[in-house]
Parts: C-alpha cells; structure tokens; sequence
C-alpha cells in the first residue's frame, strides 16, 4: 500500500527542496499544503487518507476532535523540539506515534528577531523605508536604546540570549518571570524586580515565555497601563500570552508602541485590528523561520518516516506502548 505523507503549512513552498522525500522509496507518496487549512473540518477532509503529517512547528494545531476524524493516521512528526497543541494521550490511544526533529538555529534566530523588531520600533525602518520606495522623504524622529532599559519577561534560553546584545548597545537589563531566582538573574547580568517594576519602568519589554495555563494572558490591561508614553512591547514568543483585545487598545490610544511576530490566530485574519493599529511592526511569525533551521526540520523529518518505517522510530516524544 502507498504510503501518503502531507507536510503542512509550507509557506514558502521550500519543504520538498530541503528534505531528500525521493530517498523514501516509490511507495512514499509526498503531498504538499502550502496554505493554512484554516478549520477542523477542512483539515479533516483535507488529511483523511494520510497515513503521515508533517507539522510545520505549531501552526496545525492536532486537537483530539480533529485526530478521531483521521482514521488511517499513524505518525505525526513535528518540526523543533517540542510542541504543545497536539492531543498527545488521544493520538496514542489511536495507535499514532509522534516524532520531532532537532531544533535547528531557533535559539539564535528568535531573539535576533527580537532586536530586529526592536530597532525597526526605535528608527521606524520600515515606514521610512516604504516612504522612500513611494518618492518621499524623512516624516519620523528616531529613538535611541543605548542607555535605555530592557525588561525581559522570561530568562531562559532565549530570554537570556537578549542580554548580552542589550549590554552591547548600553542597556541596563532588569527582568522577571513567575519563577525567576535572583541567581539566575544575576548568573545571565540582569537584575531581578518584581513585574510591577518591569512594566512601569523598562523602555522596552520583550516577552520570552512558554504559553501555559498560568502564563496566558500575563500581559494584559493592568500591564499596559503601566508601560511609559512610547515604550516598546515586543513578543516573539506566542501570541496568547498578551491580552490581545487590550493590546490593541493601548495602541489605539497612541501610548505605546509594539514589535509583534505572533498572534492569537495565525495566519492574522486580513481584518484583524492589528494590521491597522497605529506605532506597530508586524511581522508573519518569522522568529524561527530561517535557511538553516529549515533544512534541520526537513532533514530530520525524513530521517523520522524512515526510522518508523523500519519499526525504531526516533525523536519520539510519544508512541502507543510506551
């Protein structure tokens, strides 16, 4: 019987480019999806006769609603290291087992995205950019960082990557998160304060945190409110862990001003609020989104089939009888 493998969400249409799918035979049929599938039910009709997924990180949300509707589905593999929106227990139970492939360069090329939305905010690059290519001018005055402060919502690995290059433009760096210990803070060169502190007092707050129960909505009305005129929220993390609905007001009313590369419903609807919100750069969720990264998760994904294939499936993070 053919095995049919889809790869989702390749944006780019790069996926069959960076993987070598030939190597897994003539019986291995490789289909594409190069849009959303947007809802379940599309989704559903769309994968029913796949006996493979390939996830595009957490683009494709796998619910247990949307894995009972896929009968003949008997391995996922998820690009990166790790996922939170597939139904782990209730793939199992229906036999399927799931894989990940290595991370690629996500730990470098996220907080570079960071500090390019940083300083994109700070300098207005891409307003000016766009006036040049239109026939204008200059409209903006810049801000400067150096001598600034960063707040860091969130020290781990890619929180603690923003502050070496914060030092380097001559910023002070405080930082806070649920379970942050002064030591910590103080092992990466940043000073522990309390969340209060953080918002009222940073000129830029970047969000480095892992979306949970506890951390959705940790920046909401009452943290925007206390942001300074003109501070800078920027979030490369994930899209639910701002109040979305409050966000988009405190833009509106022209008092801060936000770098986002992720949202509470990707692709953004083309009506979505935010794509008209004044003091913003919005970018399609990039933080990851790179040449060698790419190449790792397509690499490995095939690698992945092929290990399953021959019944030692590796990378697995879940597998009925284990």
């Amino acid at each position: 019987m053919m095995l049919r493998i889809a790869i989702l969400d390749d944006y780019q249409d790069v996926a069959l480019g960076l993987g070598d799918w030939q190597s897994l035979g003539p019986d291995a049929e490789v289909v594409v999806f190069n849009q959303n599938l947007g809802t379940e039910d599309a989704a559903a009709s769309a994968l029913a006769e796949f006996d493979v997924l390939v996830l595009m990180r957490e683009r494709m949300a796998m619910p247990e609603s949307l894995i009972a509707r896929l009968p003949r589905l008997k391995l996922i593999v998820v690009t990166g290291g790790r996922t939170r929106t597939i139904a782990m227990e209730a793939a199992v139970a229906q036999g399927i087992t799931i894989c990940h492939t290595h991370a690629g360069e996500s730990g470098f090329a996220t907080p570079e995205m960071a500090w390019g939305l940083i300083l994109s905010l700070a300098r207005a690059i891409p307003a000016e950019d766009r006036r040049v290519r239109e026939g204008g001018w200059q409209e903006t005055i810049g801000t400067v960082i150096g001598g600034k402060r960063l707040g860091l919502l969130g020290l781990g690995k890619l929180g603690s990557r923003m502050v070496p290059i914060a030092k380097a433009f001559g910023m002070e760096v405080v930082a806070w998160s649920q379970n942050l210990t002064e030591e910590r803070a103080h092992e990466v060169g940043a000073r522990l304060v309390d969340k209060a502190e953080l918002f009222s007092t940073s000129d830029v707050v970047s969000i480095h945190l892992i979306l949970s129960a506890r951390s959705r909505h940790i920046v909401g009305a009452a943290e925007l409110g206390l942001m300074q005129p003109g501070a800078m929220l920027i979030n490369t993390s994930r899209g639910p862990l701002v109040d979305e609905a409050a966000l988009v007001g405190a833009l509106e009313a022209g008092r801060i001003r936000a770098g986002l590369d992720v949202f509470d419903l990707e692709p953004l609807p083309a009506d979505h609020p935010l794509r008209r919100a004044p003091n913003t750069v919005l970018t399609p969720h990039l933080g990851y989104v790179t040449q060698g990264a790419y190449e790792a998760f397509y690499r490995d994904a095939v690698e992945d089939i092929k290990a399953w294939r021959a019944g030692t499936p590796v990378r697995v993070l879940a597998a009925p009888g284990t």
